[in-house]
């Protein structure tokens, strides 16, 4: 007979474990996902929110009348709203632009008021979604700001319900435990729990987009919501959440975005189960730790939240061609990339650095990037802030309008700089970037899994 509560807030948590029989086919070992999206909220963070609003009331932080607020990817938000309007409080949502739209029209639906804030400028910007939050609380009577990514609260949550809880579905058998992590709370608070349980012998691993500072990345931008730690190359001070254990953490599986997206496309396919990119980032970690297990040892892995929050993204074909990551058969830019060479510019050059390098660029054509062109893994397309060309640098230098050692970045610098080229995925047609180019474009950048592999001009395109 199926559970009655007196409350929505009486469901959150008690999910299910599903075995990942298809995915999991080649392993000796079985692969469990905790089915995270099937608390109410539809993720994860359900938890968190309810802990850390009772603890706030406990502590007295929080009071009849008061207004909750909180800065957030979406989930965190979407629990806070549910919990927050059901116990009486107003509630304001500081949303990442980088998140999907349906997680902002899902606050809308719980009843938050919903601001928008940039998380793609340094820690110290006062636009930073982080400070914009810390100046409504300031401004706003009887305000509380969560902060999840430093309350205690959060990773208790889990001590208390979903560790005790995967240790009871797998009676104790558990032995590796998988989870992907963003403030950290969940990995550490549920690891810990298990860890203790066991007497040690569970080992912790975290799922982290590769280029995540968390698994020894280079912090440069990803494509998975919700998880991972970003850096912005000019942030001063880079703080760790303190929600955020590292000792709990045994290794790290850093996993490519393209792997996690069409990964996250397989469990609906094969699985039957809609989840979002994060889920497929841990399932991904989860299937590299199982393949080297027996059939002695069982491994957990945490399936945040929903993938009806991205059905925009991950699951939507358009959306991974125009991103790079995914290549049909039949007609596509991959066959213009051979040969090619990706010259990028520093937005910190002069004018004569960047010509110098613009002289092994295809066209004489580069994109101008924030900072960091030799990062590891590439160019991300969130770091391109515009475009350069040879012959107006050339140009520039000769009538006098310039001068080398300009910076780019200055009032005479910036005047040599165009708008950032239009961009289209490796996997899109050559008709599809010449509609990019339109009449005036000098080029496109073609993309592959979100970073720039190639700048193609309007002659490598056929385009008079």
């Amino acid at each position: 007979m199926a559970a009655v509560h007196e409350s929505v807030l009486d469901g959150i948590g008690g999910t299910p474990l599903f075995r990942l029989a298809r995915l999991g086919a080649d392993s000796a070992a079985p692969i469990y996902a905790k089915a995270e999206f099937l608390n109410i909220g539809g993720s994860v963070k359900d938890r968190a929110a309810l802990s850390m609003i009772l603890a706030a009331e406990r502590d007295g932080l929080l009071k009849p009348g008061g207004t909750i607020i909180e800065a957030t990817s979406g989930n965190t938000g979407i629990g806070l709203t549910i919990v927050g309007r059901q116990r009486g409080y107003r509630v304001i949502v500081g949303v990442s632009d980088k998140s999907s739209a349906e997680k902002s029209d899902i606050l809308r639906a719980y009843g938050a008021e919903v601001v928008h804030a940039t998380t793609s400028v340094p820690q110290e910007d006062p636009q930073h979604l982080f400070n914009l939050v810390r100046r409504l609380e300031e401004e706003i009577p009887g305000a509380w700001l969560a902060n999840q990514y430093d309350n205690l609260a959060n990773p208790d949550a889990h001590v208390r319900t979903t560790g005790p809880e995967i240790w009871e579905q797998t009676e104790g058998r558990i032995t590796h435990f998988v989870a992907g992590v963003g403030t950290g709370g969940t990995v550490t608070g549920t690891g810990s729990y298990l860890k203790e349980a066991s007497g040690g012998a569970v080992r912790v691993v975290g799922a982290d987009p590769e280029s995540s500072m968390y698994g020894g990345g280079d912090g440069s931008p990803w494509y998975v919501e919700s998880i991972g730690h970003f850096l912005h190359p000019e942030t001063v001070e880079d703080r760790w959440p303190q929600a955020y254990r590292s000792e709990v953490v045994d290794a790290f599986e850093r996993i490519p975005d393209r792997e996690s997206l069409l990964t996250a496309r397989r469990l609906a396919r094969e699985e039957g189960i809609l989840a979002g990119p994060s889920s497929g980032t841990a399932v991904a970690a989860a299937l590299r730790v199982a393949r080297e297990l027996g059939p002695e040892d069982l491994v957990v892995v945490l399936l945040p939240d929903s993938g009806r929050s991205y059905l925009s993204k991950v699951h939507s074909d358009a959306w991974m061609r125009q991103w790079g990551f995914l290549e049909e058969e039949g007609e596509s830019l991959r066959g213009l990339l051979d040969g090619g060479r990706l010259v990028a510019v520093d937005a910190g050059a002069t004018v004569g650095e960047a010509l110098e390098a613009l002289r092994d660029a295809p066209g004489g054509l580069a994109p101008v990037v924030l900072a960091r062109a030799s990062r590891p893994f590439g160019v991300a397309a969130a770091e391109v802030v515009g475009s350069v060309e040879r012959a107006e640098l050339a140009a520039a230098l000769t009538d006098g309008s310039a001068k080398p050692g300009d910076p780019l970045g200055d009032p005479v610098g910036g005047a040599l700089l165009g708008p950032a080229l239009p961009t289209v995925g490796v996997g899109q047609s050559p008709a599809e970037a010449r509609a990019a180019l339109g009449e005036a474009r000098p080029g496109v950048a073609v993309l592959v899994d979100g970073r720039v592999a190639a700048v193609l001009p309007r002659a490598a395109l056929a385009v008079g």
